[in-house]
């Protein structure tokens, strides 16, 4: 195991908590005598698919922090890059390991709520100054990309997840909050269309006041509704579908706990493990370079709207 982070003066800090190397450059590792299989790609969003790409070359299976991208057909060159050499692209969805949407997965896939009428996300997060200026990438429309990209991607994804390619109707963005600090919204919605007719909206914030306030699921079909909400959509707060009892859940994991701020279930120790297992041929991986291409489509779909609006003022 080795660690690369381009700021000396980290080194120290990383060696004394982790007890391994630390290199300055993805080079540096490359000519080292560190053997290893697996990268992890975990540096800022705009540059995600620039160190995948090298590690391809390298000749290593990556993993890619979300989001695979800022935009989707980057990914799609990376996915065909990575089969041609006969490598292993991995994407981190974490979400899907939670409890609730692993039970939300089953009833869509059982058609236990029946045709889906109607699906409502919401995700009002806090994120104050301090989390922009820590670091020179957060906020920057090319490196960051915005708040779909970096805080609510995992929510995009369990919409994905559950029924697939939607179509984006319309978006509006709302920069109330935090405009001296990003290049982006703080706040916005999106509705779109499900493939089966049914119809959604996602309304997102990162603007909530001291600190997240929920990130939640309803969804409304002819035999029933449920929602999973929570402060990370890990609740079980509605279930009433027609004939159906409600089964014990295995317990969430907790936010990740990032000091100032918390993120989405603290869940990436399942992705080793998936990856771990898909090495050694016992399971398949639940979520694909495929899937993590997509959810970025999508992302790139609702956030044409605001390239659009831009453009018109």
């Amino acid at each position: 195991m080795a660690i690369v982070e381009v700021d000396e003066q980290k080194h120290e800090k990383l060696f004394n908590s982790f007890g391994v190397k630390v290199f300055a450059s993805i080079n540096e590792l490359n000519l080292s005598e560190i053997k290893f299989d697996l990268a992890s790609v975990c540096t800022p969003n705009g540059q995600h698919n620039e160190h995948a790409d090298q590690m391809i070359d390298f000749g290593k299976h990556v993993l890619v922090e979300k989001p695979f991208s800022l935009y989707a057909p980057e990914t799609e060159k990376l996915i065909q890059k990575a089969k041609d050499k006969n490598l292993q692209l991995f994407g981190v969805m974490q979400n899907r390991y939670s409890p609730p949407s692993r039970w939300l997965k089953s009833l869509i896939e059982e058609n236990r709520l029946g045709n889906i009428y109607s699906v409502v996300i919401n995700c009002i997060w806090n994120r104050e100054a301090a989390y922009f200026t820590e670091s020179s990438w957060k906020g920057n429309l090319h490196q960051d990309g915005g708040p779909l990209f970096t805080q609510f991607s995992h929510f995009v994804d369990t919409l994905y997840w559950l029924f697939g390619k939607v179509e984006i109707t319309h978006a509006e963005f709302q920069t109330y909050k935090l405009g001296a600090y990003i290049e982006f919204e703080d706040s916005g919605l999106f509705s779109f269309r499900l493939k089966d007719g049914g119809h959604g909206t996602f309304n997102y914030s990162i603007a909530a006041y001291e600190s997240n306030l929920e990130s939640s699921i309803t969804i409304i079909g002819a035999n029933g509704s449920v929602k999973v909400g929570g402060q990370y959509m890990n609740e079980v707060q509605i279930c009433n579908i027609a004939g159906y009892s409600m089964p014990e859940l295995d317990a969430s994991s907790p936010p990740n706990n990032y000091g100032p701020y918390k993120g989405s279930a603290a869940n990436h120790h399942f992705v080793y493990e998936n990856i771990a297992s898909e090495f050694n041929g016992k399971t398949s991986m639940i979520a694909t370079a495929k899937e993590g291409a997509a959810v970025v489509a999508i992302i790139n779909d609702v956030y044409a709207f605001r390239a659009k609006a831009s453009n018109d003022n």
